[in-house]
């Protein structure tokens, strides 16, 4: 089993309210949490407006697969979140 931790920083400019970050953000908790090898939750950057932390645990059974899934959440971020991916980090387990 392979086990890799990705952090996704993001930029929300112009953002100026939590509901609104809630609202750009659009559901990516519910969309990649659904996946059984993903666990994901917000994890920096609470009350701010203009900025979010992601972290999603990904696990597979090869680093492939696995590697294969941090790029497939990279891509989704980029293509449906209403802001910035500025750092993007893996740490292997």
């Amino acid at each position: 089993m392979r086990i890799t931790i990705l952090t996704l920083t993001i930029s929300l400019p112009g953002c100026r309210s939590l509901k609104e970050k809630r609202q750009r953000m659009g559901g990516l908790h519910e969309r990649l949490g659904r996946n059984p090898a993903i666990a994901v939750c917000e994890s920096g950057d609470h009350e701010r407006h203009d900025a979010s932390e992601w972290t999603f645990v990904v696990v597979g059974h090869t680093s492939r697969a696995v590697a294969s899934l941090c790029s497939e959440i990279e891509e989704k971020c980029l293509q449906t979140v209403d802001g910035r991916v500025m750092e993007a980090t893996r740490e292997r387990l």
